[in-house]
């Protein structure tokens, strides 16, 4: 019954019924100058208004007003 409880629970939060769901980013780039290229890329999770992002130029967390 405990498992089925935790598995209600996580299905109302990943539907968005309890307020906005988490959705998953992917960012990826290319840039170029006269003798270099360079790749990036970076995942995160956006939640209302925060966010939270990991890439290979670092990471952040920001928040929308």
């Amino acid at each position: 019954m405990k498992k089925l409880a935790i598995l209600a629970l996580l299905a109302l939060a990943a539907c968005g019924v309890d307020g906005e769901p988490i959705r998953p980013s992917f960012d990826a780039g290319v840039s170029t100058n006269d003798d270099t290229v360079r790749g990036g890329a970076a995942v995160g999770v956006d939640s209302g208004p925060v966010s939270v992002r990991v890439g290979t130029g670092g990471a952040g967390i920001g928040i929308r007003l």
